[in-house]
């Protein structure tokens, strides 16, 4: 009873603050983001919806991004010179981006581009990866994408050049690129452990996609197994995933799409059969109580550690001293050139 008292005041006093802070404040949740956090939001969304609604955003001088590190990084990127961008957990980061360190890329793209020549690759790097890597992309041609824009954003490479250089999620990049018909002996994956990252030059040269060996701990949670489990206990159910899903879930699904596609699938689905969702649980359980009307059911369960570090008590923290702790601040050259990239994934058709 006491953690329930406790959470009712710490809700009114963020509350309280919001009401003080007014037009001057702007709370970005990330539909991973628990139920009691997304209910506080200004906003809802995904990684490319936030990054929209950071960039439109004129009047509020304090943006506070309930995500993870790289999302209030762009938030950083795309904000104007009077705002603040703050994260209440700075520690929130993902094991993703970490597995993209921008000086073992900028190898691999010496190694990459030396064997197929720099001008027939173009770099796309996924959101979930550091400023550096999106400023990387910038400064070569590239853009940023996410799970709701990847395939206009692999369109988009493709009219620029002869071949796609994605990092870091390599299920993400696969599912793309499969999607749009591409055939599995023109893709290769580089293993940045290996020389030319485990291919040969032939390979190199064949390859129209090259993915980073990188993945989504949450996400490739899901196995063929639980949807086959699945559909034995719902014969009747419909299941979507995510596109971070390892291909051969992907395969198994009814729907892949992003976090906003799921929600709207999930709205638009009927209510006389259950929905199985695949990808974190926090969303799973909201879609559930917003839709008392359906069985929404977890395919597994997959919690990212990383997002569920964002608490009520340290949003009212860094409530408490707006503008002062956990600023997010990117090096100015590097703002620069990771601008050109996220501009650029900005003005890219829906």
């Amino acid at each position: 009873m006491s953690f329930v008292v406790d959470q009712k005041e710490t809700i009114e006093k963020i509350c309280a603050r919001k009401n003080a802070l007014g037009d001057d404040l702007l709370i970005l949740t990330h539909h991973y983001q628990r139920k009691e956090i997304v209910d506080l939001g200004d906003f809802r969304g995904d990684s490319f919806g936030l990054s929209q609604k950071a960039a439109a955003h004129r009047t509020a001088r304090f943006i506070i991004f309930c995500g993870v590190h790289f999302m209030a990084e762009s938030a950083e990127i795309l904000s104007r010179p009077q705002q603040t961008v703050q994260i209440p957990a700075v520690e929130a980061g993902c094991w993703m981006a970490d597995m993209a360190d921008p000086i073992v890329v900028a190898n691999a793209w010496e190694e990459l581009t030396s064997i197929a020549g720099a001008g027939s690759v173009v770099p796309i790097v996924y959101m979930n990866s550091d400023a550096d890597l999106k400023a990387f992309c910038g400064k070569h041609g590239g853009t940023v994408c996410t799970s709701s824009n990847a395939s206009t954003a692999f369109g988009w490479g493709f009219e620029q050049r002869e071949k796609v250089f994605f990092f870091p999620d390599q299920h993400l990049g696969r599912n793309t690129a499969n999607h749009m018909g591409i055939p599995p002996e023109e893709m290769i994956v580089w293993d940045p452990e290996k020389p030319l990252g485990g291919n040969t030059p032939e390979g190199i040269k064949g390859a129209r996609v090259i993915l980073w060996d990188g993945y989504c701990l949450v996400h490739t949670r899901f196995r063929t197994e639980h949807i086959r489990s699945m559909r034995h206990r719902f014969p009747e159910a419909k299941i979507v995933v995510h596109p971070e899903c390892t291909e051969e879930v992907v395969d198994l699904a009814d729907a892949v799409g992003s976090t906003s596609f799921i929600v709207k699938y999930v709205e638009d689905a009927p209510s006389d059969r259950p929905i199985i969702v695949g990808t974190e649980i926090n969303l799973i359980n909201r879609l559930a109580l917003e839709h008392p009307d359906k069985t929404v059911l977890a395919l597994h369960h997959s919690l990212c550690p990383n997002m569920f570090k964002i608490s009520l008590e340290n949003l009212l923290w860094s409530l408490d001293n707006i503008g002062k702790v956990n600023v997010i601040t990117v090096p100015e050259a590097v703002k620069t050139d990771a601008r050109l990239a996220l501009d650029r994934m900005l003005a890219l058709a829906p």
